[in-house]
């Protein structure tokens, strides 16, 4: 059964369900504002979802998990603070030559595990920061809209309700300067640590370094990377929060769209189970998504579940399936992947497998902890302009990739129901 066969005007429902997403983002973007991860304003806006959720579904519920919200991004600092402390120790010792091995050893070591904490936060999404960081509370709202008859197989939609902190780098200039600072910062760093080796292992050799023209040459290089260090540090700023209409309240409200349209018309499918999970603390490390699956994984296990995160549903010529998520470290469900790009078939949209390239979705998240998942997105992964930026208001929404979205929503869900599985 598809969606179209269930209403006499589809296309025009179609159309007025991306109105209600769309309705719904100002409306809470006007009353509830930015939402950082582990906030009060994160969970008034989970409780006015979760509202809109119990006039839809069956059971809506709100979980607590507990977090270090500002962990996640500290690596920027961690950081910055190495490579300032490694080019200066380094430049140092040109004037304190009988300190170099202690030097360049605490230098080595303070860049060794920057670059650590930099690849287990910001890459893999681990959690060694958290350890040392302030504890918040933070949400995930659960909602179910159960079928008429016995649970034979679930599907659940996703979005996730914070929203970040500003990148000023992509407000100032767009892809023009994040990404140049960001291949700077890295290769900086990489450079300093790789100098503090270098002149370390000569150190413990009996060479001595600071005696050398090139260690010189090679230092003042290194020192004259600090300004760009200390720029660094404008990276973002947790002071302002940005109000995430696009990222991702468009995720949020599409994935709600599901089950208020077969509320509306009257549909409950037979056997199959729908879910929306709205998570919190996406933009703090996928938080959300790891408590939820580490809650909820084994009782899940009862029957075949699939999950699709939708974020961000702005750009319509970017629309796509994040079959490699987590920097591509992460290959999400090869089937439940190729169910979304049927569904999208479905709906008139011909969606490629993509890559996230820098980044990650709650899908990774969800795919780690072993279930069965896949992401949707519709944004330009250069990053567009608003990608983190004060920019990304309800005024900045598009109406036509949020109808794309809806449908791609709900003829996966059809799909799902009559068919299951592809094979």
């Amino acid at each position: 059964m598809r969606p179209e066969n269930c209403v006499k005007n589809y296309q025009s429902d179609r159309r007025m369900y991306a109105n209600y997403v769309a309705r719904n983002i100002k409306k809470l973007c006007k009353e509830v504002g930015p939402r950082p991860s582990g906030s009060d304003k994160e969970l008034e806006a989970q409780e006015w979802l979760a509202n809109d959720l119990r006039t839809s579904c069956d059971d809506v519920k709100i979980e607590e998990f507990s977090l270090a919200p500002h962990a996640f991004m500290s690596w920027v600092q961690i950081a910055v603070f190495a490579g300032v402390a490694g080019a200066a120790l380094l430049f140092i010792t040109r004037f304190l030559p009988a300190l170099t091995l202690v030097f360049t050893a605490v230098a080595s070591a303070l860049l060794i595990i920057s670059i650590f904490l930099v690849i287990t936060e910001f890459l893999f999404y681990k959690e060694p920061i958290d350890l040392f960081m302030p504890k918040k509370k933070s949400h995930n709202v659960i909602a179910v809209r159960r079928p008429s008859g016995e649970v034979k197989k679930r599907i659940i939609f996703s979005g996730h309700a914070d929203s970040a902190p500003e990148w000023r780098f992509t407000y100032w200039g767009g892809p023009k300067l994040v990404v140049p600072m960001i291949v700077l910062g890295i290769a900086g760093l990489l450079y300093t640590t790789a100098i503090n080796i270098a002149a370390l292992v000569q150190t413990l050799r009996g060479v001595d370094i600071t005696a050398g023209s090139l260690f010189g040459i090679l230092s003042l290089i290194n020192i004259c990377l600090v300004p760009i260090f200390l720029f660094e540090l404008l990276f973002y700023s947790h002071k302002h929060p940005v109000e995430g209409a696009n990222d991702n309240l468009t995720g949020c409200l599409c994935s709600m769209a599901l089950p208020r349209f077969m509320q509306d018309n009257d549909i409950r499918f037979e056997n199959t189970e729908i879910m929306v999970v709205l998570t919190g603390s996406e933009e703090s490390g996928l938080r959300g998504a790891k408590a939820f699956v580490k809650e909820h994984k084994k009782e899940l296990e009862d029957v075949e579940t699939v999950f699709i995160a939708l974020d961000t549903v702005r750009d319509y010529d970017f629309m796509s399936i994040y079959h490699k998520d987590m920097t591509g470290t992460v290959k999400n469900d090869a089937v439940v992947s190729k169910l979304l790009q049927d569904g999208g078939a479905l709906a008139g949209y011909e969606l490629p497998f993509k890559t996230v390239s820098l980044g990650s979705t709650d899908a990774a998240a969800i795919t780690k902890g072993g279930m069965r998942a896949t992401s949707f997105a519709a944004m330009d992964p250069a990053p567009a302009r608003y990608y983190h930026t004060r920019l990304d208001t309800a005024d900045n929404l598009d109406l036509k990739t949020i109808e794309a979205g809806v449908g791609i929503v709900l003829e996966t869900a059809f799909l799902y129901d009559e068919k299951g599985l592809p094979e």
